[in-house]
């Protein structure tokens, strides 16, 4: 008997008739052999395969609801969902790359031993779903009939993660039948383990996120988060990254989104953002139109790049949305529609509050600590916040009334331009354009610093090294990495342009010297550099906007004025900043074995002009003092 025989033969008594028929259509023995080891492995007392119908679909949602992980809200088809108190972030100490040897990626890229690790996960997946139900749902990384098209497969117990998935991926199994035996697909394994009465992941002290890149495999245990347990995001990063590297494309952390132009003209950008530093708020911005907030697959046609979101749906931030700021969003939010909110406030007969919403405070209600008043503490004394500042809403991007007419294209969108940006309060101006392909790569992108977040667990405001705001999802040797996308831009008929962009820089007194709209300003500029309809100011770290041009744009865009007081203090080249970021990054790149000597040969260049501009006006210069291109 042929091993799909053999795990088909094993999984027929474990499946309802329908679900037996379902997995008979797929040829594709690793597929049946994953999915039969895993049963038996995790011996489940129910299993259900989906392959994404809206009964499918229907039956996921009303397991989450009638399971306790999560609860109806007053608006008809929100629901909301808590963490554990300690299961709020990414876990970085506990997401561990699988490896067979004894590569160092660098930069505190955590690895272990495969084959001890393996037998670790095994150990914890024993028999761990012995009183639940195993759902088996089949995705699409990109869009379907693609060139960019992987398909997957999620095993769970979590029906809040189950849920979450279809809504943030294109239903995979059809895509799986088609490839049929030369389908490669991810596969997922995870795991909530043991729930406490608030049906929360109990065990968090033991939780585990491995990714075994031989395998092509992703497993998490004791977790619900997101961060952690909605495999295809950030843990099959991994998994994507070093297929992209082996076969010359690239995976990257990256939003896709049309910047409008004058005429009628629409150009596409991506944009490399860590997380709570501005990308779904970039993506989202008002007057543009949205491909992707997060993820992105890049590869190049006839000269040129081409880019596909490979989810179809949004876990977004939530702190500080409000109707002002973010209209798009605020609307999406309050209308009928499956969006799962998580570890936020819920008031008293199903309302929601988030820190930064409109209106006054509620006084009572029930967040991720249990219940909620203001001024609560927890055990060690620190203060509750009303939600936390990494609670997420979890929507389709269908949803959204700017949704790009690329969103879905199997050929993805032509790339015009590439940003960068961070948290950097002292350094970097707001936005920037690089003087070529491998400046922006080894300067901009390879250079992206930022200051931590909620988003991953840890302390916050902590400066750090992010390359391409990608270091939390690598795979392969940050060396191989900046490697790969410099190697990328060449031959390159019609490279995109590549921008740093800085929401955060801070004056003297502390206060932003950017308003939280101030980016689509910069992100009409920078359409305009792509087709060099505007001119730039020569500074030492890049090309920066003319006055007039920006005086130009704020008038036009947000119908306000612009001072030249203002230009002055955003675009002040700081040299001691840049002499001293230079120097720490260029001492995190030379403890790795092997980095790129354009690395080298690039500082070398860029800490040259800055001394000599340190040498001719001081080190704080107004960008009045540098030469001015009108147009080129």
């Amino acid at each position: 008997m042929a091993a799909w025989e053999k795990s088909l033969d094993f999984l027929k008594p474990r499946l309802s008739i329908s679900g037996y028929d379902r997995l008979s259509r797929i040829s594709n023995t690793s597929v049946i052999g994953f999915i039969a080891e895993y049963v038996k492995l995790c011996d489940p007392a129910r299993v259900y395969v989906s392959v994404g119908t809206e009964e499918d679909l229907d039956y996921m949602k009303k397991s989450a609801i009638s399971e306790g992980e999560e609860t109806p809200l007053a608006i008809v088809g929100h629901t909301n969902h808590f963490d554990s108190y300690d299961d709020q972030g990414r876990d970085r100490e506990h997401t561990k790359i699988l490896i067979s040897d004894n590569a160092d990626f660098g930069m505190g890229i955590r690895v272990c031993g495969r084959e001890p690790c393996l037998a670790e996960m095994r150990e914890l997946l024993k028999n761990i779903m012995g009183k639940r139900e195993m759902f088996v749902a089949f995705y699409c990384l990109g869009p379907l009939n693609s060139e960019f098209a992987i398909p997957c497969v999620q095993i769970t117990d979590s029906s809040y993660v189950i849920h979450s998935e279809n809504i943030l991926y294109r239903q995979g199994y059809e895509e799986l039948i088609r490839q049929g035996d030369r389908a490669q697909p991810f596969k997922f394994v995870h795991s909530e383990g043991e729930l406490s009465r608030n049906m929360t992941s109990k065990n968090v002290e033991n939780r585990k996120v491995y990714i075994d890149l031989e395998g092509e495999t992703v497993f998490s245990v004791n977790t619900q988060y997101g961060g952690n347990t909605i495999g295809l995001k950030k843990l099959g990063m991994r998994l994507g990254i070093r297929r992209a590297s082996n076969e010359g494309w690239l995976n990257e952390h990256m939003l896709i989104m049309a910047v409008h132009g004058p005429d009628g003209r629409w150009t596409y950008f991506t944009g490399a953002f860590p997380s709570m530093c501005g990308k779904t708020s970039t993506a989202m911005v008002e007057g543009e139109t949205i491909v992707g907030d997060d993820i992105a697959f890049l590869r190049k046609r006839s000269g040129s790049i081409y880019a596909v979101n490979i989810e179809k749906g949004i876990f977004g931030i939530i702190q500080g949305i409000n109707s002002k700021d973010d209209p798009t969003q605020w609307e999406v939010l309050h209308k009928p529609g499956d969006i799962i909110f998580s570890n936020v406030l819920v008031t008293p007969g199903g309302g929601l509050y988030w820190s930064g919403a409109d209106g006054p405070v509620p006084q009572v209600g029930r967040n991720y600590s249990g219940e909620w008043w203001p001024g609560k503490r927890d055990k060690s004394g620190i203060e509750v916040p009303i939600s936390h500042p990494n609670a997420r809403f979890n929507v389709a991007l269908d949803c959204f009334r700017n949704v790009d007419p690329g969103f879905d294209s199997p050929e993805g969108v032509r790339i015009g331009g590439i940003m960068y940006g961070g948290r950097d309060s002292d350094t970097s101006v707001p936005v920037q354009e690089s003087f070529g392909w491998v400046h922006g790569i080894v300067t901009i992108g390879a250079s992206l610093e930022s200051e931590t977040t909620a988003a991953t667990l840890g302390a916050e405001g902590i400066r750090e090294l992010n390359p391409m705001s990608n270091l939390d999802f690598l795979s392969i040797p940050i060396s191989s990495y900046v490697r790969d996308n410099l190697e990328f831009g060449k031959g390159l008929k019609e490279p995109p342009t590549i921008f740093g962009v800085n929401y955060f820089l801070r004056g003297r007194d502390g206060k932003f010297l950017n308003g939280k709209n101030d980016k689509r300003v910069w992100l009409k500029w920078m359409e305009l550099r792509v087709h060099g309809d505007v001119g730039f100011v020569v500074t030492p770290t890049g090309r920066i906007p003319l006055y007039q041009d920006l005086k130009a744009l704020f008038r036009g865009v947000l119908f306000s004025e612009y001072s030249s007081d203002s230009y002055s203090a955003q675009f002040r080249i700081r040299v001691p900043e840049n002499l001293a970021k230079l120097e720490r990054v260029e001492k995190a790149y030379s403890a790795l074995r092997d980095p790129p000597s354009e690395i080298y040969e690039l500082f070398r260049q860029q800490r040259e002009r800055l001394l000599r501009a340190k040498s001719e006006f001081g080190d704080y210069i107004d960008p009045g003092r540098f030469p001015l291109v009108e147009r080129e």
